[in-house]
């Protein structure tokens, strides 16, 4: 149960000390950059009657925001399909403006969604951190990034929050981190559809999110609370590398069935990363796991699973050139190819049993023909070296407490 939260502004214990408390300010929401999802947001909080600001470097663009408000760059061409034309496409509310001025928007701002993808996070954390630092008052981060990034020379794989505590480790008393994870899509927040989320974080600022931003209108948004994190993360970002597979795999000629098993057995691979990472195993389970799995693998409005689609239908012969013209057929950047490299890299330095994921690498960055392709889907579900779909008792002892160990199964135990 949420705990009571009895006025409008909120007081957030800062650094532990419950003698200093700050004032949240819910009313106010900045917004950083003006992506699908960034934009959708805006529109549903700005129905809300919330004071919305969007940042985005480029003043243009922001200028064109305030006159027509609309998005010039994205969703706008989506929301004109549904509604059947220009003239009945909705416009952003009043109480919505963008600027190019960060220093105001952090300054102003308790609250703060971070809607961009995980290859411009370091940059803009970097941005962001003197900033914070500056700042007298304590500032909420909200990430709905789906994607994961490796690091340093092991390739350890992170997630936006780990990313994001570890660029601002010394400012962690002048921060929360709350996790939005599925399954949702960026038209239906923008139209007004019903979605619900789930909300991740430490539990008194994640109650104090949920009640102000997810439940103004519980008819078209509400959410259920998930206290891990980064299982919450993994489960968003690694289910992005299976709509991709799904989208392909629709294409490819191989009957009704098969999906089916691509379905069940990347949920093992999924589980198996998020607990690594230090997620929990059951994540996967609920609505942040295979909920939202469900819908990015059955749904055009999933960019990655027209990703998978559209990669096979145009393809060449040459990875990157078909994947450059898939990502200019397509409005935003869908997230599974980059994180697909990230995990291969991590599944390589640690001597990873993965089928599912490492198939999905040879065919998207290592070429050959759409038999090939065809040939690779049903070699990763067909031909597993695994022959049990549950582990035993010995071997569950041995994968909770040695995951990383249990799991080296590639080239031999010490390969």
């Amino acid at each position: 149960m949420d705990d009571p939260i009895p006025s409008k502004f909120y007081s957030i214990p800062q650094g532990g000390n419950y003698a200093i408390m700050h004032k949240m300010n819910p009313d106010k929401i900045a917004i950083i950059g003006p992506g699908r999802l960034g934009t959708a947001f805006a529109y549903k909080w700005g129905r809300d009657g919330k004071e919305i600001t969007i940042y985005y470097n480029d003043e243009a663009l922001c200028h064109e925001i305030n006159t027509t408000h609309l998005n010039p760059k994205h969703l706008t061409e989506d929301l004109e399909r549904i509604s059947g034309s220009m003239d009945r496409v909705p416009r952003l509310a009043p109480r919505v403006t963008a600027t190019n001025d960060l220093d105001e928007v952090v300054q102003e701002h308790d609250f703060i969604v971070l809607a961009i993808n995980m290859k411009g996070l370091p940059v803009f954390l970097n941005h962001l951190k003197p900033r914070i630092a500056k700042k007298k008052t304590k500032t909420c981060l909200i990430s709905p990034i789906k994607s994961l990034a490796s690091v340093g020379r092991k390739n350890e794989l992170i997630t936006p929050s780990q990313m994001i505590n570890t660029y601002l480790f010394d400012l962690h008393h002048r921060y929360d981190i709350i996790c939005i994870g599925g399954p949702f899509f960026d038209v239906d927040l923008a139209v007004g559809n019903p979605v619900c989320v789930t909300v991740a974080g430490k539990r008194h600022i994640a109650g104090l999110v949920r009640r102000e931003f997810f439940a103004q209108n519980r008819g078209e948004l509400s959410s259920y609370y998930n206290c891990d994190t980064v299982g919450v993360e993994a489960c968003g970002a690694l289910k992005n590398i299976v709509a991709n597979i799904k989208g392909l795999a629709d294409c490819c000629d191989i009957g009704s069935s098969i999906p089916g098993t691509i379905f069940a057995r990347s949920g093992v691979e999924i589980r198996a990363l998020s607990k690594i990472l230090g997620g929990h195993f059951f994540t996967f389970l609920g609505q942040a796991g295979v909920g939202d799995m469900y819908v990015t693998l059955s749904s055009n409005a999933s960019k990655n699973y027209r990703y998978g689609k559209y990669f096979y239908e145009r393809y060449t012969g040459n990875t990157i050139e078909t994947h450059q013209r898939v990502i200019a057929g397509i409005d935003g950047t869908p997230e599974g190819p980059g994180t697909l490299k990230s995990v291969y890299r991590y599944l390589e330095s640690k001597n990873m049993y993965s089928p599912i994921f490492r198939s999905a690498y040879r065919i998207f960055n290592e070429g050959g023909t759409r038999e090939d392709i065809r040939e690779q889907i049903i070699k990763a579900c067909q031909f597993d070296r695994r022959s049990n779909e549950y582990i035993g008792p010995f071997s569950g002892m041995v994968y909770n407490l040695f995951p990383h160990i249990w799991y080296r199964r590639h080239i031999g135990w010490w390969g």
